[in-house]
């Protein structure tokens, strides 16, 4: 498993702010732009978020579909009528790295909501994500691109965050085997399978997905590092002490009992 590499910070200098500007209300609203910390629900007005992954463990999409079923219920807790189909792009080199999406292990209630783009080239596969994000019949759209491609330059991406800004459609860029370059989304995770506990009721099966997250760009929140989980109801901001521990998930409710599901 890899681990998680802290974000380079780049220092810069600039000259002191005047004395009368540092004791006013701008100050003040300037120095706790960032104050918030992120928390499960906590980034529903974000509409282009990217993770940089591995691509071999598949934590990336993973991760990026539990963000987006979360902000989808902190939108709209009541999700039963929502039956708006999400699209899933791909170019060929994530598809060769990370696989088609395996339907059977989808939330049962996006299985057959599910549109999945295989495209050739990085380009092909942006042409797709900007179309995708044009419709507001998509309940969000989900992207996985491998590498730096040259086609993916900021100007790509502020297209990306333009349309979904535009049109309200969220978008989750899986950036895989790739390194955080210029780019205009509004928050960047760094992203890790983490440690399953085993579940209570039989020892021997799969645990819940669970995942080391870094948050080291946002627009609105301070950079930070969790161990976030699946538990089945919720995603929730669970630090794994005793990886050896028994999972009481199922005992417990998840933060502010929000469900998952989107519909």
């Amino acid at each position: 498993m890899s681990r998680i590499e802290a974000s380079s910070q780049i220092h810069v200098l600039s000259p002191p702010l005047p004395a009368g500007l540092r004791r006013g209300p701008a100050f003040r609203v300037l120095s706790g732009a960032k104050s918030a910390r992120w928390k499960p629900g906590g980034a529903t007005g974000c509409r282009h978020t990217e993770v940089f992954a591995s691509g071999g463990d598949g934590a990336g999409a993973a991760l990026a579909l539990a963000l987006a079923r979360d902000a989808r219920n902190a939108d709209a807790p009541d999700q039963e009528g929502d039956q708006r189909p999400w699209l899933w792009v791909q170019d060929k080199a994530a598809l060769r790295l990370s696989g088609r999406p395996y339907r059977p292990g989808l939330p049962e209630h996006l299985r057959h909501r599910l549109i999945h783009v295989a495209a050739m080239t990085p380009e092909d596969a942006l042409f797709a994500l900007e179309e995708g994000l044009r419709c507001r019949d998509l309940a969000f759209v989900i992207g996985e691109i491998a590498g730096n491609p040259r086609a993916l330059d900021f100007t790509a991406s502020r297209r990306l965050s333009l349309a979904a800004e535009k049109h309200g459609t969220a978008l989750w860029l899986v950036r895989l085997d790739a390194r955080a370059d210029l780019g205009s989304a509004r928050m960047r995770w760094r992203a890790a399978a983490a440690p399953s506990l085993p579940p209570r009721w039989n020892p021997q099966a799969p645990g819940r997905p669970a995942w080391e997250a870094e948050l080291f760009r946002a627009h609105t929140f301070q950079p930070g590092h969790w161990t976030l989980r699946d538990d089945g109801n919720a995603l929730t901001v669970a630090p794994i002490t005793n990886p050896g521990a028994p999972d009481h998930g199922d005992l417990v409710h998840g933060t502010g009992a929000r469900s998952l599901a989107a519909g």
